[in-house]
């Protein structure tokens, strides 16, 4: 590829000239381009942070006397059996936690025990069949096979991961390593070398370059990850900028696809695998070069340091839209945003990640990766990063994926918040959601979005919208005459508008064209808070095209469905709604209240689900048929007194 042919977006634009001599002069020697000092500083390393080092030591002293775990071949091949893939996953990334903790505490203690913890850790990795995870590897397609083909590796997230958490452990042990196993290094660079960086540089039909245009959160991820082990493992000067320059490349492509607005279309928790990875990796490209390719090019990724704290309900709950958590479980690398707002000048976001730091608490957790752990514990500003207060703004509005969430009042999750969404179908890690709306009382959702449960080879093949959780009929949206929406971006809201101003915040739109029907002329929503009633309004208001019902034939239901969490009273035009967490009461009350109202209790067994609602949700499903094909449903939702009989008898 010459120099003429290569992507140029933002970062290229911000980097001019000949970016291959460029690189090949600025590259720091490999034992200098990664930004933590390894072991042997001992200034750094003899004493860490005592909170981090308690927790790490007290996890990995339990880790000894169990035996490593083990993946085993029927666990992989069941993917590709009967779709289940978990199993096999929690034992790998348990694999990979476990050599994450004994590499800090052989980094700390220099001790023969916990090196040949290490050793043993990065033997069992080199001689694992596989770093893919099933569900991505294409062995079966191109090879008919159910087992990992070692002959011909699949560079995915997984393989991506184990390369860079064998580039630190080279960076941070690499001279003890060599004293206690020598041997050990060199198996280090072939494995990766063979699975990780020849695949890389000689196949370029990897899915999630972006080459055909639709780039996601992989590519950062896997090229983040690649940079790592290049930046490392390379001793050929060449080869090592060759490889350094794909991957600015492949940055520079999913830079220029983030909308202007920062909004991430996969949601609030693949913010920290998508555009987080960019901002991680473009501060280690910029140690690398010693500040030669410096700076975060770009609006978009500036103002993506602040998607997080936008998104931010109230306490540990989010907006979830697509396959994101309402509830995240465990903690978020909180250091990497901190660091990457603190490189933009955001001091929103660096207070929102702030927010997150408790001085007796530990810095960061082996669950999200030996480097984000090595840098989170040698970053003096994040280790001394007292906790600030959440900016909670008061209204967020992002164009690019049509989502509104206004609160009462800005800096405070109390009372009433609204989020409502329009966009398409065919988003990233769609749910066919268009109007969808999340209402929070008190920083804690009450009409929700179930979010995603754990994922299976349906998730992402051919039924996934034979899952209930990604169905309209399963989100706060109308189901119209028989009709659920259906995938695709063509499946799309039209003519969406949003205001704010002091005492109202309003997204409008028409919701038709989501839904594979002719006969929908239109069906407009409006989604307001009205901050001065203190009230959400949703009117919904149609019209259909007449049409030659067979009068032998029921017609076809047209419903207004409302999913809810938390214990539901329903009433005659109402319904009371006792919030989780304690968070109050909410009232809703509908007109015509002559429109009937059903009830679907939902069962939760996912345990992904269960982890953020508890065994159940209601779904409540307004009837509008009898309307005919023009009308209107207004529902409105209100924070209740705690002892007022909204529904006519004790609350």
């Amino acid at each position: 590829m010459t120099v003429a042919e290569r992507f140029a977006g933002p970062l290229a634009a911000a980097w001019p000239g000949n970016r291959t001599a460029l690189l090949a002069l600025a590259l720091a020697p490999p034992d200098g381009s990664l930004p933590v000092p390894p072991a042997r500083e001992r200034a750094v390393w003899a004493h860490p942070h005592a909170p981090t080092m308690r927790r790490l030591r007290s996890r990995a002293e339990g880790d000894i006397a169990a035996p490593w775990p083990l993946p085993l071949a029927h666990q992989y091949a069941r993917y590709f059996r009967d779709g289940e893939r978990d199993t096999y996953e929690q034992v790998v990334f348990a694999r990979q936690r476990r050599l994450t903790r004994a590499a800090v505490l052989a980094a700390v203690t220099l001790d023969p025990a916990w090196l040949d913890e290490v050793v043993d850790g990065v033997t069992l990795l080199c001689e694992q069949s596989s770093w893919c995870w099933p569900a991505h590897d294409d062995t079966r397609a191109v090879h008919g096979a159910v087992l990992p083909t070692v002959t011909d590796p699949y560079l995915d997230l997984g393989a991506g991961e184990v390369a860079a958490q064998l580039a630190w452990i080279d960076h941070l042990l690499g001279e003890p390593l060599d004293a206690h196993a020598p041997g050990l290094r060199a198996r280090i660079r072939h494995e990766v070398d063979r699975r990780v960086l020849t695949p890389f540089a000689e196949r370029r039909d990897w899915h999630w370059l972006g080459l055909d245009g639709d780039v996601h959160n992989w590519s950062p991820w896997i090229h983040g990850n690649v940079l790592v082990a290049a930046l490392r493992l390379v001793q050929d000067p060449p080869r090592r900028v060759g490889l350094v320059d794909l991957v600015v490349e492949g940055l520079d492509r999913y830079v220029a696809s983030l909308p202007a607005d920062g909004a991430i279309d996969e949601g609030y928790g693949y913010w920290w695998n998508g555009a987080c990875r960019a901002h991680e990796a473009l501060d280690l490209l910029a140690h690398a070069t010693g500040g030669a390719f410096d700076g975060v090019p770009g609006d978009a990724l500036r103002h993506t340091v602040a998607f997080p704290h936008r998104m931010h309900l109230g306490g540990d709950w989010y907006l979830n839209n697509a396959d994101g958590s309402a509830r995240p479980s465990g903690g978020q690398p909180w250091r990497a945003l901190h660091r990457a707002a603190r490189r933009v000048g955001d001091r929103d976001a660096v207070a929102y990640a702030a927010a997150h730091r408790r001085p007796d608490a530990p810095v960061a957790d082996e669950e999200h990766g030996l480097g984000r752990l090595l840098l989170a514990l040698t970053d003096p500003a994040w280790v001394a990063a007292t906790p600030a207060a959440p900016p909670l703004p008061r209204d967020v509005w992002l164009p690019s994926v049509h989502v509104l969430l206004t609160r009462a009042a800005a800096g405070s999750p109390r009372g009433l918040t609204l989020a409502a969404k329009g966009g398409h179908n065919g988003e990233h890690h769609n749910h066919n959601d268009v109007g969808n709306i999340v209402v929070a009382l008190n920083g804690v959702p009450v009409i929700v979005d179930a979010g995603r449960p754990t994922y299976t080879a349906q998730t992402f093949g051919p039924g996934r919208y034979d899952i209930w959780t990604m169905r309209s009929d399963w989100h706060n949206v109308p189901h119209i005459r028989g009709t659920e929406q259906a995938p695709g971006h063509t499946h799309a809201a039209r003519h969406t508008t949003a205001t704010t101003d002091d005492t109202d915040a309003e997204v409008r739109l028409d919701l038709a064209g989501a839904y594979p029907r002719a006969d929908v002329r239109h069906w407009w929503r409006s989604s307001r808070l009205d901050r001065r009633g203190g009230r959400v309004v949703i009117v919904d208001s149609w019209e259909l095209d007449p049409g030659d019902p067979d009068p032998a034939e029921a017609a076809p239901p047209t419903l207004v469905h409302l999913l809810v969490a938390g214990r539901v009273r329903l009433g005659d035009g109402r319904a009371e709604v006792t919030a989780l967490d304690g968070a109050g009461r909410l009232g809703l009350s509908w007109q015509p209240a002559s429109a009937p109202c059903a009830v679907t209790i939902r069962q939760i067994t996912d345990p992904l689900l269960l982890d953020v609602w508890g065994d159940q949700l209601t779904r409540l499903a307004i009837d509008v048929t009898a309307f005919g094909p023009a009308g209107e449903l207004v529902v409105i939702m209100q924070e209740l007194p705690p002892h007022e009989a909204f529904l006519g008898g004790p609350p």
